[in-house]
């Protein structure tokens, strides 16, 4: 049994039913149980002797009850299985890490990926058993992971989440290839690390995802205040525009001192120690493992809510304050499923 063929035998044995996104539909048997996300691998040239590779598999958990986004695709399912868990997780790494994984199937992967990661985060017992179950190599990516998942949770006032969603539109990204640009620009033309950049645009606005503005009337892909951006040497263009803003916030985290001690830079987005420590997770598995940006680009806005991590996708438009009810009367698809809840 190859590896593949075990984690979708586990997978089956995990009790959910299956769906086969991508183009290796007709390849992939109708298994009770189970979900897959189908990753075809590019077909030799013609001169080769050999046959096409047979198609990658990932197989995702579905359940075909639960309620489907406007683009068809429902919420995450987390096994209870620690086993099946850390299998499921191993062919996540391994598919967003592959040039073979087509880019229709990224964003299922990318969002299974991250709300596993969620979940385990306050799963702490569940947790441990994945990585005890893990590869060493993924052993140090989880651990990235969980240590910038728990630093944003100990920011976080205890009680009920939020009985509102904000006022904010969640749009697609640039592509990852343009951020990927100005980041590097921005650490050549001032010496902050890329990764250090990326990450804040991850955890700020999922990478320009977010169109909206903060409490603290903080805006733009970077969450630029208004006076900030108007400091001498910081802002220049558009705080709005992705390549203005990046570039922006590098002179910034240099003018807070930040090529010193990063850690003081970053203070000054964030008057936190857990902010700055959440930020050099992600960027430390950026610097030691780049390929692991394709996972964290194609992660989805979530949001603390009194009804659970809810899911904001690509769409959701609104221009005042809506209360967490009546929006899941609407969108029911953006709650977390049952068997994702509880800690």
């Amino acid at each position: 049994m190859t590896a593949s063929q075990r984690r979708w035998s586990l997978l089956a044995l995990a009790g959910l039913p299956l769906l086969v996104i991508g183009a290796a539909a007709a390849f992939a048997p109708r298994l009770p149980g189970t979900v897959l996300a189908a990753v075809e691998a590019p077909s030799p040239p013609a001169s080769a002797p050999d046959p096409p590779a047979a198609p990658v598999m990932v197989l995702l958990p579905s359940e075909p009850n639960l309620p489907l986004a406007a683009d068809g695709r429902h919420y995450p399912l987390v096994p209870s299985d620690p086993q099946v868990v850390a299998e499921l997780l191993v062919s996540l790494e391994e598919a967003l890490r592959s040039p073979d994984t087509s880019s229709e199937s990224l964003p299922a992967l990318g969002h299974q990926h991250q709300v596993i990661l969620r979940v385990l985060a306050v799963r702490e017992g569940q947790a441990q058993e994945v990585r005890r179950r893990l590869p060493p190599r993924w052993q140090a990516v989880l651990d990235h992971h969980l240590g910038a998942r728990r630093a944003f949770l100990s920011m976080r006032r205890r009680g009920p989440g939020s009985a509102t969603l904000p006022a904010w539109r969640i749009v697609a990204p640039e592509p990852a290839e343009n951020l990927l640009r100005y980041y590097r620009s921005a650490a050549a033309a001032t010496g902050i690390d890329w990764e250090v950049l990326a990450a804040v645009n991850l955890v700020e606005t999922g990478m320009g995802r977010i169109d909206g503005v903060s409490v603290a009337d903080a805006r733009g892909p970077m969450q630029f205040l208004p006076t900030t951006w108007a400091q001498p040497g910081v802002g220049k263009g558009n705080i709005r525009d992705p390549h203005d803003a990046i570039h922006a916030a590098a002179r910034y985290l240099v003018r807070r001192g930040g090529l010193k001690d990063i850690r003081k830079g970053l203070w000054g987005y964030n008057n936190s120690d857990y902010y700055g420590k959440a930020v050099l997770h992600y960027a430390a598995l950026l610097r030691e493992d780049p390929a692991a940006y394709t996972g964290l680009y194609h992660w989805e806005i979530h949001f603390a809510s009194n009804a659970g991590d809810l899911w904001l996708p690509v769409g959701y438009s609104q221009t005042k304050p809506i209360s967490v009810a009546l929006y899941l009367q609407r969108f029911p698809s953006s709650a977390p499923p049952a068997v994702n809840r509880g800690g």
